[in-house]
Parts: C-alpha cells; structure tokens; sequence
C-alpha cells in the first residue's frame, strides 16, 4: 500500500495528468500527497547582454514555482485532499536527481509523474526526466503519458 506519494509538477499538461492520477490514488489508499517543485538557478546569460536582471530572473523562477505549486495544492483540495509542497532549488543538474533524493528524503512509498512519452530525436534532444528517475530510484513510480498527440 502506498502512503507517501511524491508528485513532481512543473505546471505542463503532462504535470496536471501526473497529479490527476496520483489524487486517485491518495483517494483510494488513504495516502499522503507532497507536491514538488524543482527550480534550476542555472541560466545561461549572454555575454553580449548585460547580466544586472540576474537576481529578477532567479527570483521570477522562484515566483513561478509557488505559483505552480499553488495551483496544484488547490486542485488536490479541491478533490477534498490535502497535500504538502515543497520546492528544491538546484544549480544545474536535472530536475530528476531532485526528484530521486527527495524520495529518499522523505521517504515516498511512489513517485507519481506526468511524461511527454517522447520518442526519436525529441527524446534524444530533451532528454527524459522520468526515465532518470525511473533508472536511479529505488521506489516505485507510476508514469502517466500524455495522449498520443504525434509529437513524437
């Protein structure tokens, strides 16, 4: 049975698919939620441009992540659930190693995501997240993909 379930959410479609399945669950096994958000402090900054809009853009990054966070705490409570929210700040890396040791963290019984399902050079060129995260923990994880929209 599953009591602690980590949802990461990054406000995409593929995110909100990822939390609809992980409200079913919670509602069905009487679980914990926790919401996570992982904001990457890593940009790139031109050297052509200035760089004095820095510290505005990390902190633009940080509003955007209680925003989405907020968002999804509401969509669990309005389903009459409660959840916690937790935002991770990295510099560089994946959003996926976040997600990896905050399950360790906490500890999550499964981790509950949302994935694009992209196959080919979109794949390759992205990368996937969700197939970090599935390789480099140890807990259950339960993948929703999007609906087959030929965007492979």
């Amino acid at each position: 049975m599953f009591k602690k379930i980590l949802v990461p959410v990054d406000g995409s479609d593929a995110s909100a698919r990822g939390l609809d399945e992980a409200i079913k669950l919670a509602k069905s096994h009487g679980s914990q939620l926790r919401l996570l958000h992982v904001v990457n402090e890593l940009v790139l900054v031109s050297p052509l441009g200035p760089t004095l809009y820095f510290p505005d853009l990390i902190q633009s990054l940080r509003d955007g992540g209680r925003n989405i966070l907020e968002t999804a705490l509401k969509q669990v409570r309005e389903q009459a659930l409660d959840a916690e929210t937790v935002m991770e700040e990295i510099l560089g890396g994946r959003a996926a190693n976040a997600i990896v040791e905050q399950a360790k963290r906490w500890p999550a019984d499964v981790i509950v995501m949302g994935t694009h399902g992209r196959r080919g050079f979109g794949r390759m060129a992205l990368g996937s997240d969700a197939e970090i995260v599935l390789r480099h923990t140890h807990v259950p994880v339960l993948l929703v993909r999007m609906p087959d929209s030929g965007n492979r």
